[in-house]
């Protein structure tokens, strides 16, 4: 001991007194959102009221052996002949919307499909609806709806699909001044604002919840719908969520209660 080197010496480790309740937090929150990676469970810790570095959950991440698989194929892509992809962009909310269907089933093995209509600048999930059969005029109910909540969007996006290319559809939508975007045969990467949503929605419900009848799954996937909108964190929007609560201040008095008063 006496002749040891002095670059030998070590300060025994001493942890944070929260480390074992961060710990627990992180591996918490990993356990109920299996596919977030680190950055994902980093905001929702902030919203918990941890103040907490990405480094420091990273650090604690790769420690507890927590991980995400990720195992996707590659894929091509088509092109036009200068090599551009055309697609009009979102430039501001209600701008373009876009909709798409998402086909799971139940536990007796029975279809159903559910209709998703995204704002694509806002990235907030508009509406799901879960049937057993969608048709053209569910489309109209369902847009109907969503027009008088917030008004009609300039442009609407969607594949080729009988449903959304229907005379009644398209009629309605052009007397409503709303223009309509068809991708391309082939290219569901023309609508990926949508395809994304699909696949979270997919990744991170579907595949992890067993509906045991129609009703329970118009449920499951409405409060799923919610937490997206307002809670979940969305790593392109800063990791904040499309459409989060709005809470006033214990002592704001909004103008009409003193008008009343």
């Amino acid at each position: 001991m006496i002749g040891q080197h002095r670059s030998t010496q070590r300060r025994e480790k001493t942890p944070r007194h929260d480390e074992g309740a961060l710990t627990a937090a992180i591996i918490s929150l990993a356990e109920r959102f299996g596919r977030y990676g680190y950055r994902r469970i980093t905001a929702l810790l902030r919203e918990a009221g941890w103040s907490v570095s990405t480094g420091r959950v990273y650090r604690i991440w790769r420690r507890e052996g927590l991980k995400v698989p990720q195992k996707q194929p590659k894929r091509g892509r088509l092109w036009l002949n200068d090599g551009s992809c055309v697609r009009l962009r979102p430039a501001h909310k209600g701008h373009v919307w876009s909709y798409d269907f998402v086909q799971d089933r139940t536990h007796d093995g029975k279809v159903f499909r559910m209709l998703c209509v995204i704002d694509e600048f806002t990235r907030e999930c508009l509406a799901i609806r879960v049937e057993r059969r969608l048709n053209s005029r569910d489309f109209l109910d369902t847009l109907g709806e969503l027009f008088l909540e917030h008004d009609p969007p300039e442009h609407i996006r969607s594949d080729n699909g009988p449903e959304f290319i229907a005379t009644a559809l398209r009629e309605w939508l052009q007397a409503l001044d709303v223009r309509t975007l068809y991708i391309e045969p082939g290219a569901p990467w023309e609508n990926g604002y949508c395809e994304s949503f699909n696949s979270k929605l997919r990744d991170e419900l579907l595949a992890r919840e067993i509906f045991y009848d129609l009703r329970e799954a118009q449920v499951l996937i409405e409060n799923w719908r919610l937490f997206y909108n307002t809670a979940r964190p969305h790593s392109s929007l800063g990791y904040k969520p499309p459409a989060p609560r709005t809470i006033l201040p214990a002592t704001f008095t909004p103008p009409y209660r003193l008008e009343a008063a």
